[in-house]
């Protein structure tokens, strides 16, 4: 059985907003995560009240991270991909002076991983921003955004620049096109010209941080991070074919203007097809040019695309709306199990972009149930996992460059899209629940051990 290569990187991924809490310690600003609190798609409370919620607390990360890194480090991960909360080194965004107590929180953090040899993986925003930056500067739709992002990267670059030499910019940058509030900072009501020209933004922010970082940290690799919204035809009917390649094509335009420097071709004619016309300057198309040293991306699940979508029902999965796929199951929450799916994916983008990959999100999302023993026998996130993880070996094989893999949520964390515990991800049971009740106690689930064996044997023990 082929093992995978001793370089490769073994880990899970976390983010900021969903595993911290402390929402007003240390400093910190009021962020877009904490004004959603139910979630990407939940309604907008601005904090002027003294309502609580699952996300102020989350799992507690902000003061317990040296017990769940080493829980991380006991199950053999050589990296953790974690982002920054921006608003926690600059609490408004506009400020010329960081926060002290924010950048030293992360201090502490490198400092435990290193302690334990992991590999900090570092995403500078991750469906976040400074709430001021929206609701006084009009969030992304104002191009001086760009000068804020691009000093709190300076800030943590130079900061960092001895702990962490593997970088990511925007988490999901395809996501604005389906929640922009939560991606670009602009209200959820705004016209497609208006999203497009934020994201325009966000795109030239992204170039600008890579060609920094370059120059600030020599020997760092910096990426930009896809959401895989892998879609097939429905049918093989050429209208069906036509509508599966402008679905991908929709999300893959993110990652061809940040590898290739440019705005292809087929967008350019969206553009004029949609009455849209961005503000481009020639300044922009310099920036655009400094592409990223490798292409991460999330895969939880594929669907499918119609020339006809109105006759079929939707499902929302990770964000976007697809067509379910007859042939595949699906999860609890309905999101179609497709393995293959990610083989698939890895070559697509290998063969389109020709630079290193980096699996930085994959799981299984279900209700786990903890035994009066403390115990959780997931078997069905083994399976899924494994069947995942065969497929990126089969892609390997294939010829594909894969930096590595980090599992989505390896400790219990508080949804993304609906602000909830219940759906759980991790390896790590936390002893928490949607109503804010539990002790916050750790307990290992079966498949903790599992991924320390598959970690340990480079993958000889997956069947």
């Amino acid at each position: 059985m082929k093992l995978f290569p001793e370089h490769f990187l073994w880990g899970g991924a976390i983010a900021a907003n969903q595993v911290e809490g402390a929402w007003r310690e240390g400093g910190k600003g009021l962020s877009t995560s904490d004004v959603l609190p139910e979630g990407l798609f939940g309604r907008l409370d601005e904090r002027g009240s003294d309502n609580e919620y699952l996300k102020d607390v989350a799992i507690d990360f902000y003061h317990r991270y040296p017990q769940d890194i080493a829980l991380f480090a006991e199950m053999g991960f050589t990296c953790l991909r974690l982002s920054i909360a921006w608003s926690r080194i600059f609490p408004r965004g506009d400020e010329a002076a960081p926060n002290e107590a924010g950048l030293a929180y992360y201090d502490a953090i490198f400092a435990e991983l290193a302690k334990h040899r992991i590999l900090p993986v570092v995403t500078l925003s991750h469906y976040e921003m400074p709430w001021a930056l929206v609701k006084e500067y009009g969030g992304w739709g104002n191009r001086q955004v760009i000068t804020f992002f691009l000093h709190y990267a300076r800030t943590v670059f130079q900061r960092y620049r001895h702990q962490v030499r593997l970088w990511l910019t925007f988490n999901e940058i395809n996501m604005s096109l389906h929640a922009p509030l939560t991606g670009v900072g602009i209200p959820m009501e705004s016209s497609p010209g208006e999203i497009y020209q934020a994201i325009h933004h966000q795109l030239v922010a992204s170039s600008l941080t890579v060609k920094t970082c370059h120059e600030m940290i020599p020997g760092a690799r910096i990426g930009n991070m896809l959401l895989g919204g892998l879609q097939y035809p429905l049918s093989s009917k050429p209208a069906d074919v036509m509508a599966a390649m402008e679905a991908n094509r929709h999300w893959l335009f993110f990652g061809d203007v940040q590898v290739r420097g440019e705005y292809p071709g087929y967008m350019q004619r969206y553009f004029r097809d949609n009455a849209i016309e961005l503000h481009i300057t020639d300044e922009d198309r310099d920036a655009l040019r400094h592409g990223v040293d490798f292409v991460s991306f999330s895969y939880y699940m594929s669907g499918c695309a119609s020339a006809e979508p109105e006759k079929y029902l939707q499902q929302r999965g990770n964000i976007l709306n697809m067509i379910p796929n007859p042939h595949l199951s699906a999860s609890e929450w309905g999101w179609q199990i497709d393995p293959q799916g990610l083989r698939i994916l890895l070559n697509l983008l290998w063969d389109r972009y020709q630079k290193p990959l980096f699996i930085v999100e994959n799981g299984l999302g279900a209700r786990d149930q903890l035994t009066a023993e403390g115990q959780v026998n997931d078997d069905y996130r083994i399976s899924y996992l494994n069947d995942h993880l065969q497929q990126v070996r089969e892609a390997l094989d294939d010829g594909v460059d894969i930096m590595g893999y980090t599992s989505w949520g390896p400790i219990d964390l508080v949804s993304a899209s609906k602000g909830e515990l219940s759906k759980r991800y991790g390896f790590i049971y936390v002893d928490r629940h949607d109503d804010g009740t539990g002790t916050l106690q750790r307990y290992r689930k079966k498949s903790f051990g599992w991924y320390q064996s598959v970690i340990a044997s480079r993958g000889a023990v997956l069947k």
